[in-house]
């Protein structure tokens, strides 16, 4: 073992070993893997070992497919036998909302990419799976890219086909410390002190302590997995083919076969966790004692749905640790405030995306930024808030349990809640505020009567006439939004004004004005749709969205200047939006300003009832509109003061499921629908905010792609011919039979009384008029690309004209 390394990857698991092989790959030789005992000791051995490549989030899923790929690619390299299985698999529905969740999510795999699956009725699925009964199910989906490897072997490939790039591995070498330099990191171990410039967290079961030896609290826990390994059965013996990766839904079991039997794992409703600080350091091949006990209602299902399990016996046992992050993705990239310092941990599917994570991360560490969009497992996506004990055995537990269990998209999961609650929650929710949560702070969807509750479903939810209500209250006098849920980055110094210049491509705007502001990365993809306001006495302001502090502050921090200080005040400064065409006159009640004079874009300090407030003249409903900023303290008191100036000109509070209404008429688009890290400017039609005469980051991308011949894709506006049901996101757009683009983000629009929806289409798909199809909860619906913003398209009601 040398005494420098350029990187140090902790953790001889999957997840390292990809990692290692990724750097070695991309042209980083001068690596290191450091293993505490043997390579897979941890999880590692004792998974299932299954890939498939179907996943609701597309980014992850198309890394999934990548590691699918790269399996054959790493055994063929390393001449390590991986014990590839590709059988197929099927996902079996048992109820009838499960079944049209079903249809729904074969229509959102086309539209990501993956084709090669199919829906199939139960006579077909049993025909795939001889073992399985058919009995009670409605239908499935087939895979054909599903499989199992040999776990073991596919660790020891990763890190051959590493080590033959010229990565080195030494296992029983144990990091006992870590210790930020200047320059990077001293390793500590037990075979000595390692100095390097990036250091790598894949310690898997370990990844809290290895976290907590760089001062770093990550959310992650384990909890104990049970799975068995049938004797042999008869039935499979008469087979000529295996029978395929199998998961029944309703039943909380997957199931694959092993040699002449099977094995059936199951994620139990009563869910256990172990080892909440990391695991003790001398585990690594140890098993739990079975708990039968625990998991015998599940047991029953599977024997049930698996007949041929109750004439044989149970030849293997295995209750091991895995670790999980709060929503079941992978924590990755680069921690704030610790440079060089790198996550890849809470992998729990390590054999389906490690290949995905070494690719990601590498890219990430070589290139500054990963190919895809990764936020869904980027690290950043948390912050302090989920650095709490409670918070994380909650939100793990509440994830390994609903495992198989059904979420709706209008359904609202109970678990580290509530956490952060502004000011005016308790007025609000005596108000009839229902609650959603978005980075550990709760935010209004919409507000309902006494006893209302909503009805989980696919379709549209029975609050549709309450948000219905809102939008109509919006659009024709006033509505009242808590916009604590908006992120805010004070910006000052003698260097704010050039470093603001230098990361946002917008023009900046002018004193007591705000300005709409793309910000990219170096390779032209947005890192933000942010608005800026200049409040003219040498202090600034970026907003944006609330879930990415954490993100934007690890960017801000990357690319910081000199004489600039950024301070994330969205905890301590909140405030409520007025929209609509009595916006003015409720401000006018409520302040001796001359607040009429104040232009759209507008932005300046006023007294609003006994209280001094930052205001800025927008609105993301479409309509004349004001936000208002005051400290958390100041909440209740600035509710208080607009409902009661507002109850005179027909105010009405509305939450976040009004505004989606509101905006999609608007042709507004937000972050992680329209814009994302994975787009550009000109994809996104955020180009035009951008200043083409003056240097920031990204220029150069971003003008070698408007020299050219533009994007293949770009942002509309469709019409859908839809009934009972509107698009969400992600159901595939078709031409013909063709696919030519799929939805980013679709709702009902109250007021055009049409379904609406935005999404990406080919170039020559994107003219007004043209007459497209969709699938909306699996039913395929008309579609036609109409002119941008059907409401108001000349802006005269945002401006007050």
């Amino acid at each position: 073992m040398k005494s420098h390394y350029r990187v140090v990857v902790i953790g001889g698991g999957v997840v390292g070993a990809s990692v290692l092989y990724h750097l070695a790959k991309f042209g980083w030789d001068d690596v290191c893997l450091l293993e505490r005992s043997i390579l897979t000791a941890g999880s590692s051995w004792h998974a299932a070992g299954g890939i498939h490549a179907l996943n609701a989030d597309p980014n992850i899923a198309a890394l999934q497919a990548y590691t699918i790929d790269l399996l054959p690619e790493i055994e063929k390299e390393s001449g390590q036998s991986i014990g590839l299985h590709m059988t197929g698999g099927l996902t079996m529905a048992g109820t009838p909302d499960r079944w049209e969740w079903l249809q729904s999510a074969y229509r959102t795999f086309q539209s990501i990419g993956i084709e090669d699956c199919r829906l199939v009725t139960p006579e077909e699925a049993h025909e795939l799976c001889p073992i399985m009964s058919p009995d009670g199910l409605l239908g499935g989906m087939w895979a054909d890219r599903e499989g199992y490897v040999d776990t073991t072997g596919t660790v020891q490939a990763y890190a051959i086909a590493a080590k033959k790039r010229g990565a080195s591995v030494f296992e029983h070498t144990k990091v006992e410390a870590l210790e930020q330099t200047k320059d990077g990191w001293r390793v500590i171990t037990d075979k000595g002190v390692v100095t390097c410039e990036h250091v790598v967290n894949a310690g898997g079961l370990w990844a809290k302590q290895l976290g907590r030896m760089a001062g770093i609290e990550l959310p992650v826990a384990p909890l104990k997995h049970h799975y068995l390994i049938s004797d042999t059965i008869p039935q499979l013996e008469e087979l000529d083919f295996e029978v395929p990766m199998t998961v029944d839904l309703e039943g909380f079991t997957y199931l694959r076969q092993d040699q002449k039997g099977v094995l059936l794992g199951i994620y139990e409703i009563d869910h256990e966790h172990w080892a909440l600080d990391g695991a003790p350091w001398d585990y690594g091949m140890e098993l739990f004692q079975e708990q039968t006990d625990r998991i015998e209602n599940e047991l029953i299902l599977g024997f049930e749905r698996y007949p041929a399990l109750q004439e044989v016996g149970v030849k293997t046992w295995v209750n091991g640790a895995f670790t999980f992050s709060p929503d079941g993705n992978p924590l990755v990239g680069p921690v704030r405030g610790k440079p060089g310092y790198w996550c890849a941990c809470a992998v729990m599917a390590g054999f389906l995306q490690g290949g995905g994570v070494g690719k990601s991360l590498a890219e990430w560490m070589i290139h500054g930024e990963p190919e895809a969009d990764v936020f869904g497992m980027d690290v950043a996506r948390y912050g302090k808030f989920a650095e709490n004990r409670q918070f994380i055995r909650e939100t793990t537990g509440q994830f390994y349990t609903r495992r198989f269990v059904m979420t709706y998209p209008n359904e609202q999961l109970p678990a580290g809640r509530p956490l952060k609650k502004a000011s005016a929650y308790d007025a609000m929710s005596a108000a009839g505020a229902r609650w959603g949560a978005s980075y550990g702070l709760e935010m209004p969807l919409y507000f309902a009567p006494e006893g209302f509750e909503e009805t989980p479903t696919l379709k549209r939810s029975n609050a549709f006439d309450l948000v219905a209500a809102e939008c109509k209250a919006t659009r024709e006098a006033a509505g009242l939004l808590d916009i604590s849920g908006f992120s805010r980055f004070e910006v000052s110094g003698p260097g704010a004004e050039a470093w603001l210049d230098r990361i946002m491509a917008s023009k900046l705007p002018k004193p007591g004005r705000a300005k709409l502001a793309p910000m990219l990365s170096p390779t032209g993809k947005l890192k933000g749709d942010l608005t800026v306001f200049n409040w003219g006495d040498g202090t600034w302001w970026i907003m944006g969205s609330y879930y990415l502090r954490e993100w934007h502050m690890r960017w801000f921090d990357d690319h910081m200047d000199d004489g600039v200080t950024v301070t994330d005040i969205a905890d301590a400064t909140v405030g409520f939006s007025v929209s609509g065409p009595n916006a003015c006159k409720i401000m006018e009640a409520v302040t001796q300003d001359d607040i009429a004079t104040l232009p759209f874009m507008g932005c300046g300090t006023f007294d609003i009832g006994m209280l001094r407030c930052k205001v800025g003249r927008l609105s993301v409903a479409g309509e004349l509109g004001y936000e208002i900023h005051c400290s958390a303290a100041e909440h209740i008191t600035l509710r208080e003061t607009l409902l009661a100036a507002g109850a005179a000109h027909g105010i009405k509070e509305i939450g976040f499921n009004a505004l989606l209404s509101l905006r999609l008429e608007k042709s507004f688009g937000i972050w992680s629908a329209e814009f994302t890290q994975g787009y550009t400017a000109a994809q996104t039609g955020m180009d035009r905010w951008i200043d083409w005469s003056k240097d920031f980051v990204g220029k150069a991308a971003a003008e070698a792609e408007r020299a050219g011949s533009g994007p293949a894709q770009v942002l509309v506006t469709l019409e859908v011919d839809a009934k009972d049901a509107d698009a969400s996101g992600y159901e595939p757009i078709w031409r013909d039979g063709e696919k030519v683009g799929f939805v980013t983000s679709g709702g009902y629009g109250h007021t055009t009384g049409k379904s609406l929806a935005m999404g990406m289409v080919n170039q020559n798909c994107a003219a007004e008029g043209t007459e497209l199809t969709m699938h909306v909860v699996g039913v395929e619906r008309g579609a036609t690309v109409i002119a941008a913003s059907p409401y108001d398209p000349a802006g005269n009601a945002m401006r007050g004209t």
